[in-house]
């Protein structure tokens, strides 16, 4: 997987997105230097929000060399929302897209492994990641050690005792993960799943009145 640098050396500019958070992210990234990076941001629902973001920006998206946008953990109606308008977008022309993990991208701020970054999977389950571990989907009685969850991330599930919140800024993390391999080639933008769908099959049946008794 390429590091930002390299994807920027490759493709500049790029357009990146994040709808993970219930804040919109918008950066134009015109090459290496991260320091020349313009963002906007939102607060407004995804469907809205990112559009506003990307028109704040002023930028012409034919001249973007390449996509990057964040498939989760997060909101997934704001993550589906984004993937949906780089498909569009991809029609229109083609481009490289690629696609990193918000928890994965937090860990290697922070730079601790013995941190665990959170977010909530419903159900009393929670996405975890730990730097040079693997994202795994943890129930609440196995989260143990310090524990950090982005700030405005979502959660339904009552929080475990003595989590922290970070900042979840774009424009003051990229800077720290520059170099790291987080960003996956993808032709399919889409919301990030631990597994694919499974679906229980049925046999369709013609609705009879009841036998007479």
């Amino acid at each position: 997987m390429p590091s930002l640098r390299q994807l920027l050396a490759a493709h500049a500019p790029v357009l990146l997105l994040d709808a993970a958070s219930s804040r919109v992210q918008a950066g134009w990234l015109p090459g290496p230097d991260l320091a020349q990076s313009r963002w906007a941001t939102s607060d407004e629902e995804t469907g809205v929000g990112l559009f506003r973001s990307v028109e704040a920006l002023g930028v012409d998206l034919g001249a973007a060399g390449a996509f990057v946008f964040c498939d989760g953990p997060g909101s997934v109606l704001g993550i589906r929302t984004t993937a949906m308008a780089l498909r569009t977008w991809g029609i229109l022309r083609a481009r490289p897209m690629f696609a990193y993990s918000s928890l994965a991208l937090v860990a290697h701020a922070l730079g601790r492994p013995e941190i665990g970054v959170i977010a909530d999977a419903r159900r009393e389950l929670w996405h975890h990641y730990n730097l040079g571990g693997k994202l795994r989907r943890l129930p609440t009685a196995e989260l143990t050690g310090e524990l950090v969850m982005p700030a405005r991330f979502r959660h339904w599930s009552q929080p475990p005792a003595g989590l922290t919140e970070v900042p979840y800024a774009l424009a003051d993390l990229l800077p720290c993960v520059a170099d790291a391999d987080l960003f996956r080639p993808t032709d399919a933008p889409d919301a990030f799943l631990h597994e694919e769908p499974s679906y229980v099959t049925w046999t369709p049946q013609i609705h009879r009145a009841p036998a007479a008794p």
